[in-house]
């Protein structure tokens, strides 16, 4: 099988490569695919995955594109992991949110306002690209804002789109672990939309062990979410919220923690190390594998550290980051899909009436049964009147942004900063736009 990475230059992309390397059941990927706009990226990445291989028994070939049609062309899957203005336009998301006293985050808040309106137009001629080069194409989108971006994606290619994120699968895990059941065996009633998600119920031998899990402390602090969350505020929730809930249950705090530290932002910190990171490779190609593994390792521990109390102080421990991320959602995606293996992950589709008081079209993040028909979203409950008004108003709001984006219209683009939740005025929201439209002339030129 053919794969096909649009962002083949990213930092990620040898995680994807090494759990292909794991794989042995067939049909198998042996042709990787890598195009990315920016070569100097694309040529340091492939040299890692070269040096992946070289140790490996029949590793899949990889490529380098020569545009964008080469890539898709041929292809069975196509993994989309772009950023549209680098990480340079993910500072910038940040620090425009910042400096007006507002959550500076690239998905959460109006930073991911700013970043779905400079990516859907790209996005949209990619979904073009692959209905007329690569029709019967499954493409993975990974990139963020996830939800946003596939529901954008959706309006072309229909359910032949599934957007994966790893931290629903990730908290799962970890609450299993924390309640010592085999994940395996458990069923997690997850529900909500990208980055704002709650684990409401987990099922164990048809008995819910939620209920024990809040009620117990000592195993709540056993987990990045239990630690992160007050006790008392979970259990007053009655679930254990996405991580991502933090800005939204702490923003204040979070806004704070940023601003205490100096104003150093995640985007910062990732833009100084990769840099670092790019160029280490190309002065020393050797050790381009061994380098990544350091900094890999590096940024996973640091994770969200940033806008939590403590700081770095608060960084998740091993056990939190050990096991795989978004690399294991979508090769098994892809291998539910190539072998009809049947297998449930949480992922974002279209809503299809999953969850009551959201429409069909609408993308939201709940467990699917994937097969060699694609990702079928299982009927959740009825959502609690705080969870439901809030994915409604956030939901209102991406579809603002793609609306913006697609028609061009910079008072859609004020809409959706206004109405946005974490924004608290509309004068607010006119600074954010005027600060974004002149932190990113092509969003300027985009936007009329």
């Amino acid at each position: 099988m053919r794969l096909a990475v649009i962002g083949g230059g990213g930092f990620r992309v040898p995680l994807v490569y090494g759990a292909l390397l794991a794989e042995s059941a067939d049909p198998r990927v042996d042709e990787v695919v890598l195009h990315d706009v920016d070569r100097r990226r694309r040529d340091v990445i492939a040299e890692v995955l070269r040096q992946m291989a070289a140790t490996a028994t029949a590793p899949p070939k990889v490529v380098p594109a020569a545009g964008l049609d080469d890539a898709l062309r041929g292809a069975d899957f196509v993994f989309s992991a772009i950023r549209v203005g680098g990480l340079a336009g993910r500072v910038a998301d940040e620090r425009v949110a910042l400096d007006l006293g507002l959550l500076g985050q690239e998905t959460t808040g109006p930073g991911g306002v700013a970043y779905g309106l400079r990516t859907v137009p790209v996005v949209r001629h990619l979904a073009e690209r692959v209905a007329a080069v690569a029709p019967d194409a499954w493409v993975v989108n990974f990139t963020n804002p996830a939800g946003l971006v596939t529901e954008a994606m959706s309006a072309v290619l229909g359910d032949r789109v599934i957007g994966i994120c790893d931290s629903p699968m990730a908290m799962c895990r970890r609450v299993a672990r924390a309640l010592g059941v085999d994940a395996g065996r458990a069923w997690f009633d997850y529900v909500g939309l990208n980055h704002l998600g709650w684990l409401r119920a987990v099922l164990v031998d048809g008995r819910d062990r939620m209920p024990g899990l809040l009620a117990d402390e000592a195993r709540l602090r056993s987990f990045e979410e239990g630690r992160l969350f007050d006790a008392g505020w979970l259990h007053a929730l009655g679930a254990v919220p996405n991580e991502y809930l933090w800005y939204w249950y702490a923003h204040r705090e979070a806004v704070a923690a940023v601003q205490t530290s100096g104003g150093a932002t995640r985007g910062t910190y990732l833009r100084e190390q990769q840099e670092r990171f790019y160029a280490a490779v190309e002065q020393d190609p050797s050790g381009a594998w061994a380098e990544w593994q350091r900094v890999r390792r590096e940024r996973d521990s640091s994770y969200m550290a940033e806008a939590r109390p403590g700081g770095a102080v608060a960084a998740r421990d091993e056990a939190d980051v050990d096991g795989g991320g978004y690399e294991r959602v979508a090769l098994g995606v892809l291998a539910a899909i190539a072998r009809n293996d049947r297998s449930v992950h949480i992922l974002d589709v279209r809503n299809r009436g999953s969850l009551p008081g959201l429409d069909d079209e609408a993308v939201v993040e709940v467990p699917c049964l994937v097969d060699a028909n694609g990702a079928h979203p299982v009927a959740a409950g009825a959502l609690e009147p705080h969870q439901l008004g809030l994915l409604q108003a956030v939901k209102a709001v991406e579809r603002e942004t793609i609306a913006a984006a697609v028609e061009g219209s910079r008072e859609r683009a004020l809409r959706a900063f206004a109405l946005h939740p974490l924004v608290d005025s509309v004068d607010r929201a006119r600074a954010l736009l005027a600060g974004y439209l002149e932190a990113a002339p092509e969003l300027a030129r985009q936007l009329h």
